[in-house]
């Protein structure tokens, strides 16, 4: 290939011969050869009389295969995930790339609340996109405004800060919750840092977020995470009694059902012991209503349920149905603390996404939509106790609304597996012994009931699975 090379960078022009750069007109492309294994780039240079790659191609795999194999060439290994390749949704059901469709009781881990392409959110998302989508927080934005009023308006908080994922809104929850410590203690040389958090919780995978999650397994890769944090027995009110201390702990994160611990409710003995506790040591109480949150119970948060209210509550999954948000929501004694610069994000509370949630939160916090999901999700507990209560390998059945989760003495993933092989979408939660239930908030009775049959059909794979 005759080539002129330019180059204006010394230390690679040593190196030309190992690239070739493709150009159209005066445009520069280069086209990268590993070397040793390594990518290796040269910059500034020209080529001429070459055709210009094709850098606009899109994966256009006619069947799963090809696209899980490609994933696993250009993807970080970091997901487990199940072999299906989803393109469509509509409602409550999933279509795969091959035309298979199924059931869906995951709704994007409690994230779809309306159902897949819901009309009025699908309308609110091209509204919103042929008008404004993202100026960032340097300007206001009518969207961002008018979602955080509206939170404001229907919980118990005074002012909200938005993220972009749960486990932001929970770091931005532990950085108010230092700020407030040290704000309210002008004169304390060490204010309270130190965090109460407990068994079976996940408050997500980031630094701090991470720090508060009880699982072992997702700390331990990543040591050492923030320091200052201890783990109690969830609902033991004399265990986390002797470690709320004035002057130490700053605030105590819980989520009142946890989801990806195993579906655990807490009772209304424990959270008044935690609001109680938290005030008399002059301490924080977070509520962690990210997944169980916007609906999901039958109330519109599941703090309702029991009459005991935060001083923050993160919230995240399904208050954009499908696009990525978060929010801290906070009483106005922690949002005096916190001054400009304290905390921000480029993306958080973007005009599109927040035009969105408005979509969402309009619809759920409707008190006939809220009485139909209690409606629904009791009578999702009753068929599902009479069709699986009575199998040997089925502990519990437990959960409010539709965040519902099936206990079985062995592990759920062959289950959900013969499930998916069937049409319906499961997940696991706790220590993979849970058949973890999130459906999107729409599902119908007969959906319902199609999901209960396909369990209880599924579940003789457990008795194969435990005899080999």
């Amino acid at each position: 290939m005759n080539s002129i090379h330019i180059s204006s960078n010394p230390i690679v022009s040593h190196s030309l011969t190992h690239h070739r750069w493709l150009s159209t007109s005066h445009k520069l492309y280069p086209q990268v050869i590993k070397i040793n294994g390594r990518k290796s780039l040269t910059t500034s240079c020209l080529n001429v009389d070459v055709n210009a790659p094709d850098i606009s191609r899109k994966v256009t795999a006619q069947n799963s295969k090809e696209v899980i194999e490609l994933e696993g060439k250009v993807m970080v290994g970091t997901y487990g995930r199940a072999p299906v390749v989803l393109v469509s949704g509509k409602g409550c059901k999933l279509y795969d790339v091959e035309g298979r469709e199924y059931l869906d009781m995951t709704s994007g881990i409690a994230v779809n609340a309306l159902g897949h392409c819901d009309p009025d959110w699908v309308k609110a998302v091209a509204d919103q996109a042929h008008v404004l989508t993202h100026v960032s927080n340097v300007y206001y934005s009518v969207p961002q405004v008018e979602l955080a009023k509206r939170l404001v308006d229907c919980s118990f908080a005074d002012r909200v800060f938005f993220t972009n994922s749960g486990a932001e809104a929970n770091e931005a929850a532990i950085k108010f919750a230092r700020k407030f410590q040290r704000h309210s203690n002008p004169d304390v040389k060490d204010p309270a840092t130190e965090f109460i958090s407990f068994t079976n919780s996940f408050h997500g995978r980031t630094m701090g977020a991470l720090a508060l999650t009880s699982k072992e397994q997702y700390r331990s890769p990543f040591e050492p995470v923030m320091p200052g944090v201890t783990f109690v027995e969830y609902g033991n009110i004399k265990a986390t009694q002797e470690l709320i201390r004035p002057g130490k702990t700053a605030a105590v994160f819980v989520e009142p059902i946890q989801g990806e611990g195993g579906i655990y409710s807490a009772t209304k003995a424990f959270l008044e012991f935690l609001r109680t506790a938290c005030d008399d040591a002059g301490a924080l109480l977070v509520f962690d209503e990210v997944q169980c949150g916007l609906g999901r119970t039958g109330y519109l948060w599941a703090h309702e349920a029991y009459g005991i209210f935060p001083d923050i509550m993160t919230l995240a999954k399904p208050l954009a149905g499908g696009l990525p948000i978060g929010a801290a929501l906070v009483t106005e004694r922690v949002a005096s603390s916190i001054n400009y610069g304290d905390h921000g994000s480029t993306f958080a509370g973007g005009s599109l996404v927040c035009n969105a949630a408005l979509t969402v939160l309009e619809k759920i916090s409707k008190p006939e939509f809220l009485a139909s999901v209690s409606k629904k999700g009791l009578y999702l507990k009753e068929i599902l106790q009479q069709k699986l209560g009575r199998n040997s390998h089925v502990k519990e059945i437990r959960g409010l609304g539709f965040i519902i989760g099936i206990e079985l003495d062995v592990p759920a993933s062959p289950l959900v597996s013969a499930c998916r092989n069937s049409g319906l979408l499961v997940l696991t939660a706790g220590k993979g012994n849970v058949v973890r239930l999130v459906p999107p908030l729409t599902v119908t009775e007969q959906e319902l009931r199609l999901a209960s049959d396909i369990l209880q059909n599924a579940m003789s794979v457990l008795d194969e699975n435990n005899s080999e």
